[in-house]
């Protein structure tokens, strides 16, 4: 007799049914060695008896499956998946292969086949790793900002965004502000105090939030360029859209960061509100910096000063576009109706082209070539939030509250009180619709009457 193949669990098995055979043990105590009963101990004692060792291996061993799959299933399911599922991952392949092809394979073995073929890759073999990017070398030569929405006032007042700006090559903090969401007023708001308080940096390092940069940058018509980019563009100072959040890091850590210790900073020191907390932040950025900016590789700053002057920079930082003359004199904006006042200067513009100026605060200019044109608004109630405005998800909040303090200015419609007539109640209630026996009863006796008479 060859080699025969056995499990560790029967060769065991061998072991202590020799050693019965051979009066060693007894059957209770081979019963209690293999975790079986005395009756299963007694039937494998007989085989074993009968047979030899042989017989004590699996009776399936060497066998196929009862539960094998069909020749060549593998083989077609795999070339089902690359040709019309090859993007796709095992649970939603399995689902259409059942659907559409009626190939049913589990999930899992559809995973495995994947796995060996190499057309699935796991999550951690998908991960992609981002290399670290060294600090630029000069104070001042990239300055990352964004916008963290978060409650940083906790429960003593609604949510708002914390602008940060970050210098790059220190770490420090160059500007915070509490602005209502991230839009083109609040960035020209932050720009105007880093403008302030630090001068120009060669480049701003953002997201690819809309307020940056032109989804649509090949459309026929419109703009170039955001309102902020032009801004920059006007101010000589470049700006750049990350890829990814990984690669404007510092900015990302240091909102968390933010979210931690700025919160709980401004809950010892009983902080309420945007306003008071922009009052509070000058302190903090001076105590911040102090604790975890760190020397840049060079001395060189490469802020430039600037040399705008206030009204020049007032004109900047607005929301500036073009609107056509109708030949009516006028021109929408804003779902308002605008109305050029009637001068010769204005009687000349039919057609063309004007400059429209909006600031923050609710200023609006109509300039032609530098000339300011005097104008009136048509009707300036439809400027409300419709049913249907498209809104960002980060200017959620600000656009809720904005409806809402709509809603709560909208009068409300008086009540319509009794009508004052001659008429005078008399105290006696309706007997109200007659029934049909009630009108029966009356045609009886009304033909009652009637033949009575004749």
């Amino acid at each position: 007799m060859g080699w025969v193949l056995m499990s560790e669990r029967e060769v065991h098995r061998v072991e202590v049914l020799s050693g019965v055979v051979a009066g060693r043990m007894s059957t209770s105590e081979a019963a209690s060695v293999l975790c079986l009963s005395e009756r299963q101990v007694q039937r494998l004692l007989r085989t074993f008896r009968e047979d030899g060792a042989v017989a004590l291996r699996h009776k399936s061993r060497g066998r196929p499956s009862n539960n094998r799959r069909l020749e060549g299933l593998r083989d077609l399911t795999l070339a089902i998946v690359r040709e019309q599922y090859a993007d796709f991952g095992p649970t939603l392949a399995a689902e259409k292969l059942a659907e559409r092809d009626g190939v049913n394979v589990s999930r899992e073995t559809l995973r495995k086949w994947m796995v060996e073929d190499g057309l699935w890759l796991s999550r951690s073999q998908r991960r992609v790793f981002h290399r670290p990017r060294l600090r630029r070398e000069c104070y001042g030569e990239l300055v990352q900002i964004d916008g963290s929405d978060h409650r940083w006032f906790e429960d003593r007042d609604p949510p708002c965004t914390l602008i940060v700006a970050v210098d790059d090559a220190t770490g420090a903090i160059q500007e915070m502000r509490f602005v209502p969401s991230e839009s083109t007023f609040s960035y020209f708001e932050m720009l105007a105090g880093y403008l302030r308080s630090h001068g120009k940096p060669v480049a701003f390092y953002s997201d690819k939030h809309s307020v940056f940069r032109v989804a649509k940058s090949d459309a026929r018509t419109g703009h170039q360029t955001t309102q902020f980019g032009r801004a920059l563009l006007e101010l000589n100072i470049e700006i750049l859209c990350a890829n990814s959040s990984q690669a404007k890091g510092r900015v990302e850590r240091k909102n968390r960061t933010l979210q931690d210790r700025l919160v709980k900073e401004m809950r010892l020191d009983g902080i309420t509100g945007m306003k008071a907390g922009n009052d509070w932040l000058p302190g903090y950025i001076l105590r911040h910096n102090q604790q975890f900016a760190r020397p840049p590789a060079r001395p060189d700053n490469l802020h430039r000063a600037v040399t705008e002057t206030p009204d020049r920079l007032n004109d900047i930082l607005c929301w500036r576009d073009e609107r056509h003359v109708t030949q009516q004199l006028t021109f929408s904006y804003e779902r308002k109706r605008i109305m050029l006042e009637e001068t010769e200067l204005s009687r000349s513009l039919v057609g063309k082209y004007v400059d429209t100026y909006a600031w923050a605060d609710g200023r609006f200019e109509v300039r032609w070539k530098g000339f300011s044109l005097p104008y009136s608004v048509f009707d300036p109630d439809q400027q409300r939030v419709t049913h249907a405005a498209i809104t960002e998800n980060k200017r959620l909040s600000e656009v809720l509250s904005y409806a809402k303090a709509l809603q709560d200015a909208e009068q409300k419609a008086p009540k319509i009180g009794k009508q004052r007539t001659q008429y005078t109640p008399t105290g006696k209630k309706s007997p109200g619709r007659k029934s049909w026996l009630d009108k029966r009863a009356e045609r009886r006796a009304q033909a009652a009457s009637t033949h009575a008479a004749e």
